[in-house]
């Protein structure tokens, strides 16, 4: 069975929209650290939050995330 897990390009997106981490956690109203977090694929956000950044950049959410395919480190 294939896993995934949720990649993102939110550091690059705000370093092209010169937006800090804190300055877009105030537009989107949480913390510096949960959009650390995110960008660091250690908390995935919810559907309001994915979409709040993603407007806030002017992009798609799918242009902010995305689905890979995680390999399993199981033999069978």
């Amino acid at each position: 069975m294939n896993d995934y897990v949720l990649k993102n390009n939110l550091r690059v997106l705000r370093a092209k929209h010169d937006i800090s981490q804190e300055g877009l956690a105030e537009k989107v109203d949480v913390t510096r650290v949960t959009i650390n977090n995110i960008e660091n694929s250690k908390w995935v956000p919810s559907t309001v939050l994915a979409l709040k950044i993603a407007k806030i950049l002017g992009v798609t959410v799918e242009d902010v995330f995305w689905l890979a395919e995680e390999k399993s480190n199981t033999v069978g």
